[in-house]
């Protein structure tokens, strides 16, 4: 059974990656940019978040000093940075839902199945790369300010070892590469999972309609009018 499957498989045009062909090629370019545009919208994300949170514990702050003492103003609302956080993670994961969704069904239905072939194979690629850049260098940044506030971190400065400290420029540059490194590591790196996951899950659902209908523009099954046109064998006999 197995065999007359694979038999079957290897038989079926529809199932061959031809990276030589246009749209297959096209696809896989713009699969492989997908996982940047992705990441870059789940930084972003967490980035407007951060903000905003940022920005309600200024605004209480401002409240809870200027409140009469045992007033209700005068008391930490935990619950509005809650839903800020809430809200936040999902809204902004709206857009790059739909970009992982919609990007091999339009490509599919307007460049034909080749095109989300191309792409499904670019995101594979380019994704892995990616997941294991952001996670691993995410991962060392985080572990760098550790380190220096862990007071490990020693620098030669000529006249012997120096311990660095909290409050130190290398400390402050430490801390800037964790404000990168968190969301890489715990945000874009896992990510790619789902951008991979989940794009071939859609193309894999919808993938007998693309094949059977995808290629409004160009692309798509070749009829025997086309092989004929183009003086090739019929494609069905």
């Amino acid at each position: 059974m197995p065999e007359a499957y694979n038999a079957k498989v290897q038989a079926a045009d529809s199932y061959k990656v031809n990276i030589l062909e246009p749209y297959t090629f096209a696809g896989l370019l713009i699969g492989a940019m997908l996982p940047y545009w992705f990441s870059a919208m789940t930084m972003k994300a967490v980035g407007d978040a951060a903000q905003s949170m940022l920005q309600e514990i200024k605004d209480q702050f401002k409240r809870m000093d200027a409140a009469e003492p045992g007033s209700t103003d005068a008391e930490p609302d935990h619950e509005r940075c809650i839903a800020i956080s809430t809200d936040a993670s999902l809204r902004k994961m709206i857009a790059p839902g739909l970009l992982v969704i919609l990007s091999p069904l339009i490509a599919g239905a307007f460049f034909g199945y080749q095109c989300t072939n191309g792409i499904l194979a670019g995101c594979i690629v380019s994704g892995i790369q990616i997941a294991f850049s952001a996670s691993n260098s995410g991962g060392a940044w985080d572990n760098a300010k550790k380190y220096v506030e862990a007071g490990k971190l020693y620098i030669d400065q000529g006249n012997g070892l120096e311990q660095v400290l909290k409050g130190s420029p290398t400390h402050a540059a430490a801390v800037t590469g964790d404000t990168v490194g968190d969301p890489l590591k715990d945000t874009s790196g896992p990510s790619i999972n789902i951008l991979i996951k989940l794009s071939a899950i859609c193309s894999l659902v919808f993938g007998t309609f693309l094949t059977q209908y995808g290629g409004l523009i160009a692309g798509g099954v070749e009829t025997n009018e086309d092989a004929a046109a183009a003086g090739k064998d019929p494609v069905v006999a």
